[in-house]
């Protein structure tokens, strides 16, 4: 059977590869730590478990509108109004099944074929794909680590050409944790006004920002930002909710309307149940949101400085979401290995720690290391790595 094109070039999720290989081992009975994940390691919140149940016993088991309820966007709507201060109409928000759902509906409603994509490197390993299968292409800007891999104005104007639809804007960052100011999100956004280009902001990691570090969306910036910018969040990070596959977007009515009319021919709507708990997680709240944010940062500060202790290890101090994105190029060259990739497959192979080369976010010098586990897990993980490091370069 041929299969579509379209899918031919698609690269397979790092993420999940290096997960899965864990798992294997897992299964095999070896200790592995797995540093992979890219979700909380909390349960859902109690009070949105208990709405969600509360719903499909109340007898909401059915269809509902493609773009999703009418009080969960009100409880989105409303979360806008106190967070940034934005004011969106119900018109002006889709409701879709997770984040990356949201975002692949949007290049879908939005890209012509050869219609050109800023992606900031380090980068999600989503976007460049999902940008391809809508026919749209990815152009990658590096996000130099000595500027905490953000991209400055001075790097965007000169890659713009006629065919440059959208650029995409994730902070905080996953991979790097690393957070735009007010300032460099209006310097980018003077430029994108300037050439008629639309901002994607990514801001699902906007609750987990650490040592009273501020999240600024491009959005709240002016009102011609506004206009020009889809929002794209959801109640996955902020509420431990992955699973639940709740995203949305708001932004130009247009662009949300041809979203909508996509969705209701792919998914019909999100889960039902599911929209009642991202309900109760947006209108009610037990401080759950801001322990687990606490935690995070604790466990930041506790293995960021053993991190960077070991040998041939740099790090940029992420100032949000739960990842730690260290350059280890000098460590694997220490220890025998001529790329990272190879590095990462040996010490996982030998002991039993996994991490996300960094290849697959278009930074082939680093890797992702998520603390989104418990401190007693990551201490010994970082042990490991530091364990390996030293017996190679011994040798």
């Amino acid at each position: 059977m041929e299969l579509a094109k379209r899918v031919s070039t698609l690269t397979p999720s790092s993420t999940l590869a290096i997960t899965a290989k864990a798992k294997e081992l897992k299964e095999q009975g070896h200790d592995v730590i797995g540093l992979g994940a890219g979700e909380p390691d909390f349960n859902t919140p109690q009070y949105i478990i208990d709405a969600a149940v509360r719903s499909m016993e109340e007898g909401h088991t059915k269809y509902t509108p493609s773009g999703g309820l009418p009080k969960l966007k009100e409880a989105i709507i409303e979360k806008f109004k106190q967070d940034q201060g934005l004011t969106y109409t119900a018109k002006e928000i889709i409701v879709g099944t997770g984040a990356k759902h949201v975002l692949y509906t949007l290049f879908q409603a939005l890209l012509n074929e050869g219609d050109e994509v800023i992606i900031p490197s380090p980068y999600w390993v989503s976007y460049p794909e999902q940008v391809k299968l809508a026919g749209g292409e990815p152009v990658f800007v590096e996000g130099k680590e000595s500027n905490d891999f953000k991209l400055t104005p001075a790097q965007l104007e000169p890659v713009l050409t006629e065919r440059t639809k959208a650029i995409i804007i994730n902070s905080p960052s996953n991979p790097t944790g690393s957070l735009y100011t007010q300032e460099e999100l209006a310097a980018l956004g003077e430029v994108c006004l300037k050439h008629n280009v639309l901002i994607i902001s990514d801001e699902i990691y906007e609750k987990l920002v650490y040592d009273g570090a501020k999240h600024t969306s491009v959005a709240e910036i002016s009102p011609q930002l506004k206009e020009n910018t889809v929002v794209i969040n959801g109640v996955s990070k902020s509420h431990s909710m992955t699973g639940w596959r709740i995203g949305y977007a708001a932004g130009p009515e247009a662009l949300i309307q041809a979203m909508t009319n996509l969705a209701s021919h792919s998914t019909s709507n999100p889960t039902t149940s599911a929209q009642y708990g991202a309900i109760a997680a947006y209108t009610e709240d037990d401080g759950s949101v801001e322990k687990m944010r606490v935690a995070f940062e604790e466990r930041l500060h506790t293995i960021y400085d053993k991190l960077v202790a070991i040998p041939g290890v740099s790090c940029v101090k992420p100032k949000g979401a739960f990842y730690l994105f260290p350059n280890v190029k000098e460590a694997a060259a220490l220890t025998g290995h001529e790329t990272v990739d190879d590095f990462v497959k040996v010490l996982l192979e030998e002991e039993k720690v996994a991490l996300v080369p960094g290849s697959g976010f278009g930074a082939p010098d680093n890797v992702r290391l998520s603390y989104a586990t418990s401190l007693e897990l990551l201490e010994a993980a970082i042990d490991r790595i530091s364990r390996f490091v030293e017996m190679k370069r011994s040798k």
